[in-house]
């Protein structure tokens, strides 16, 4: 299991990187990891190289901590690189730190199926429309140029499974740069398999998204994080 959490958090407008961030008494990455604390799983958490001895003081002795690199993609080869070897990696985003034992139950078993990746998805509410951005006298102004078929779409969330194999291969690049590690894997020719994801899943990154978290946690909503064995 490799955890990416050396971004700055610049969006969650905290003085701190927000794997760092207070999360009723607990930073976002210590819940996180607390929430896999009954999986059968090798932790590597990757951070900024400024953070490394605090990650490790904060976090079980079990858990690798190495420092990360200045894009998502250059941390998770830091991490796979320190990752043991096994037949199936997860990546799953510190940001994320309720994410329910279910999901990761369906991603593992999807992969021990026989798909090379898989990544949890939610069908998408909201109605989207595509834009360009246009002049209109007054200054730039955007346009909608079409609505967006959204019964086909995924809101897409972590943690995400591959083989070993589909992983390095999706990584081998070292210039390819993407938003989560199945567009990489896309990029390469490997299919991605999509099973339910969870709204408890939901990232942190703005300050209502860190509002919400912090109520999670308040209200002790979120459910307790049960065993799954790989």
């Amino acid at each position: 299991m490799v955890i990416p959490a050396a971004g700055s958090g610049v969006r969650l407008g905290e003085p701190v990187p927000k794997a760092f961030v207070d999360l009723g008494g607990r930073t976002v990455l210590q819940r996180c990891v607390d929430g896999l604390a009954t999986l059968d799983a090798d932790v590597v958490v990757v951070v900024p190289a400024d953070l490394v001895d605090a990650a490790r003081t904060q976090l079980p002795d079990h858990v690798v901590v190495v420092a990360g690199g200045a894009h998502r993609s250059d941390s998770v080869r830091a991490g796979l690189g320190a990752a043991a070897h096994r037949d199936i990696v997860l990546v799953h985003d510190a940001a994320r730190p309720f994410t329910p034992v279910a999901v990761f139950e369906r991603v593992v078993d999807a992969v021990r199926s026989g798909h090379r990746a898989v990544v949890p998805g939610l069908p998408v509410a909201d109605t989207l429309k595509q834009v360009v951005v246009a002049s209109d006298g007054s200054g730039d102004c955007e346009l909608v140029t079409r609505t967006v078929d959204r019964e086909s779409l995924r809101a897409i969330q972590t943690p995400q499974g591959f083989t070993r194999e589909a992983l390095a291969l999706a990584h081998a690049d070292d210039s390819g740069l993407a938003t989560d590690d199945a567009g990489l894997a896309e990029r390469v020719g490997v299919p991605v398999h999509v099973v339910p994801g969870d709204p408890l899943a939901f990232k942190i990154t703005t300050p209502w998204d860190l509002r919400i978290a912090r109520d999670v946690v308040a209200e002790g909503d979120h459910p307790i994080h049960e065993g799954v064995t790989r």
